[in-house]
């Protein structure tokens, strides 16, 4: 399956009367190389808690924010064995799972595909099940990742600005791009434009003779 485009971490928790709740967790990575506001991570495998919707990229993330957090706030179906003498019972219950950054938005034909970055405890065989049947759990592997930080609103303009360097680095440095780019913000609405941390981001493959 091909995605296009842009990822972003969105916290639309102002939004929701959330404003306390905050990401305590991030995808987990390891920089490679830095130069300036440009890295190369090694991103550890991790799991995205997915849904697909309809609309204009501006509105998708809050179209899907509300049915992803409510899989994380116990919408789902724990399935706990408890294993005693005789029987062995197995009931089910709903858990709550700690919120991460970032959180993705992709494009996939003439819809978004918006994921929470499931914790790093969880696997796929212990995270809980979604109820809602337009929730679906996947399997992300390690990438390696080419990426450039910046400050400032959260626009159009800012984020193609900052792909354009990106893709400027990563052809000096003889990278190969193998992935759409991603377009990632950490930070609730309201923080101050000039304190948020953007990025975009691109999978990348680094030459031997590179190296």
């Amino acid at each position: 399956m091909t995605y296009l485009a842009q990822t972003v971490c969105i916290a639309f928790l102002t939004i929701l009367g959330l404003g306390n709740v905050m990401a305590t967790e991030e995808a987990e990575y390891t920089v490679v190389l830095k130069d300036k506001n440009f890295e190369v991570r090694d991103y550890e495998p991790h799991i995205l808690a997915e849904t697909i919707v309809d609309g204009k990229f501006s509105n998708a993330g809050n179209k899907a924010f509300g049915r992803l957090f409510k899989y994380i706030s116990g919408d789902n179906t724990s399935q706990q064995t408890i294993e005693k003498t005789s029987p062995v019972a197995q009931e089910a219950e709903s858990e709550k799972i700690d919120m991460t950054s970032p959180v993705s938005q992709k494009r996939e034909n003439d819809s978004w595909v918006v994921s929470f970055m499931m914790p790093a405890s969880y696997t796929m065989e212990t995270l809980p099940a979604p109820k809602d049947p337009k929730v679906v759990l996947r399997q992300v592997p390690t990438q390696r990742i080419a990426v450039v930080r910046y400050s400032g609103t959260w626009s159009e303009e800012g984020y193609q600005n900052n792909k354009n360097k990106l893709d400027a680095w990563i052809n000096e440095n003889g990278f190969r791009v193998i992935g759409e780019p991603a377009w990632a913000r950490y930070n609730p609405p309201f923080m101050p434009w000039f304190l948020r941390r953007n990025e975009v981001l691109v999978r990348i493959v680094i030459p031997v003779d590179n190296k």
